[in-house]
């Protein structure tokens, strides 16, 4: 039980930061919850994709982040999309 609460924070904590290095990336300037967000939910959405590819934990924790940078990326390109910014 422990350990999968600290997974969570973790996976926030990875997530914002993932939000955040994905809006210096692509500099975007919606805000840093609105980044923090997008990175989460990239994180999760990279974590799907990958694992339907077989690639689920490769990389450890340095691999998590950068999928995570990656999907936040993709997220922040759609949010543009969808708000035609």
């Amino acid at each position: 039980m422990e350990s999968m609460i600290i997974d969570i924070i973790l996976g926030l904590v990875f997530g914002g930061l993932a939000g955040f290095c994905a809006s210096k990336l692509m500099k975007d300037s919606n805000g840093i919850i609105v980044n923090i967000i997008l990175g989460i939910v990239g994180g999760f959405v990279a974590g799907l994709i990958l694992g339907l590819v077989g690639l689920n934990g490769a990389g450890g924790a340095i691999g998590s982040f950068i999928a995570s940078v990656l999907g936040a990326c993709g997220l922040i390109y759609v949010w543009r999309k969808v708000l035609k910014k």
